[in-house]
């Protein structure tokens, strides 16, 4: 139960569910082994979606059953099949396309990308590749357009039954050899999928370097442009500014626009310096008016002495000038007062509340149900006011309450804050007391120390008074 697709970027093995899908695992059978889908394009391939094909136009709204070659045009579609449940869940699952009406004819697609739960129940799942999954990732990375139409035709080239358990239905035509494609299968309008591209076949060494060279200046320009330094990738710089590098430090703007407006008049002549110091950054942007002027310039002045330097001139590639309203451009003064303008009209739009209504000279009837229902409205409101005003009062008693107790605690706090301070005086007090006694004992002290330190020096000065004839005196009459 089982089919080889052969395709123009590599061969597909497809296991059937002949069991789960048994009669659209019979159109798909029956319909490669009459040769239908030979030269089939795959007209849609979604990167790690979806790959679509089984349409003989190659249009995708177009289409048919093994069916309709039995039983006619009234047969063109068959009902899908529902149970049992069979999920998208991983790469390579074959799938039955819907028609939009739950039907089917011979169109079907290969999931790239797994856990597709939003095709579960529209499109019915009757197989999955089992070999050839570098070929899908292959066709998965194929270039498209907009409309996901690969640019280099897809073709299936010829399908091979391996094993079919189904009996033919009768009535049934089978080719000998497979069909030759008509020339509207083949005119798709894309590159053929037997083509070669080659753009660099038949060209020089230097043709190709220009080439190459050209693709990554393109590549620059675009990575530019995403980053938002460039307006568009595709900008040119102007072709009447020159780039002078390699000046000395003391050339001015005035010197370098004397000198080089003997070839035409110029524009702006500026020296680049820095934003900080105003010292020269040695290289100029010189713009004239004519672009032949600034093609003779740059033919006559490159290696030329100025200021004992050889300066270098070559076409300024720098697009800094153009404004653009870009990440980092730069907004004229036009679109400020557009902006203004807009900002002061007065807007269309008002609130429902400030819209005032539309007064009817016409006089509408009141009827007695009316009245009845106005009066139980106006009931309720005055009920309403009522609970609301209850409510109120119950508030403001909540709130009394919570501030009285709030008072008394203030009142105690403040108690308890001067019975502090009395203590701290009465310690204080004390202390100061101790530290008089304290004092006066010491000072008794000192008077006592004073006076007996007196009595000693008076007592010293008596026995030195004694005079010292009488002590001999005293001496001798021992001796006697």
């Amino acid at each position: 139960m089982a089919v080889l697709l052969e395709t123009t970027l590599g061969d597909l093995v497809i296991d059937l569910y002949t069991e789960e899908r048994p009669r659209a695992c019979l159109n798909f059978l029956k319909l490669c082994k009459v040769k239908y889908y030979n030269y089939c394009l795959i007209y849609n391939v979604q990167r790690d979606f979806i790959i679509q094909t089984g349409d003989p136009m190659g249009t995708g709204h177009g289409g048919e059953s093994i069916f309709c070659q039995l039983y006619g045009d009234q047969a063109r579609f068959f009902e899908a099949e529902k149970v049992p449940r069979i999920k998208h869940k991983k790469k390579g699952t074959v799938s039955m396309v819907n028609n939009g009406n739950d039907q089917h004819g011979s169109q079907f697609l290969i999931t790239t990308g797994e856990n597709l739960d939003y095709l579960d129940g529209v499109h019915t799942v009757f197989g999955e590749v089992t070999e050839g999954m570098d070929v899908l990732k292959t066709i998965n990375e194929t270039f498209v357009d907009k409309d996901f139409i690969p640019y280099q035709d897809i073709r299936i080239n010829h399908t091979v039954i391996l094993d079919d358990p189904f009996e033919d239905p009768p009535g049934l035509s089978i080719p000998d050899c497979s069909p030759e494609p008509t020339k509207e299968q083949l005119d798709s309008g894309r590159i053929g999928a037997d083509e070669e591209i080659d753009d660099l076949k038949g060209r020089s060494a230097d043709e190709i370097e220009e080439v190459q060279a050209e693709k990554e200046a393109k590549t620059r320009a675009i990575l530019l442009e995403m980053v938002g330094d460039l307006p568009d990738a595709e900008v040119k710089p102007p072709e009447n500014v020159l780039f002078v590098c390699k000046l000395n430090p003391v050339t001015t703007d005035e010197d370098l626009e004397i000198i080089f407006s003997r070839f035409g008049p110029i524009k702006s002549c500026e020296v680049i310096r820095d934003w900080k110091t105003g010292e020269s950054l040695c290289y100029a942007f010189i713009e004239f008016e004519k672009e032949e002027d600034c093609e003779k310039a740059y033919f006559k002045m490159d290696n030329v002495l100025i200021d004992d330097r050889r300066i270098h001139v070559d076409f300024s590639q720098s697009v800094a000038k153009i404004k653009w309203k870009g990440r980092g451009g730069r907004y004229t003064k036009g679109d400020f007062k557009e902006y203004e303008k807009e900002r002061d009209k007065p807007s269309k739009l008002s609130l429902k509340e400030k819209v005032k209504p539309k007064q009817d000279a016409k006089y509408d009837l009141v009827l007695d149900e009316d009245i009845e229902e106005s009066q139980t409205s106006q009931s309720h409101l005055a009920k309403k006011q009522k609970k609301k005003k209850h409510h109120h009062s119950e508030d403001e008693e909540d709130d009394k309450r919570t501030r009285k107790s709030k008072d008394s605690d203030r009142k105690h706090e403040g108690e308890r804050c001067r019975e502090k301070i009395k203590s701290e005086k009465k310690d204080r007090h004390r202390s100061r007391s101790r530290s008089q006694e304290r004092d006066y004992t010491y000072s008794k002290q000192k008077d006592k120390y004073k006076e007996d330190f007196r009595i000693r020096d008076w007592d010293k000065k008596a026995d030195r008074s004694r005079s010292p004839k009488k002590s001999k005196d005293k001496e001798r009459s021992k001796y006697r």
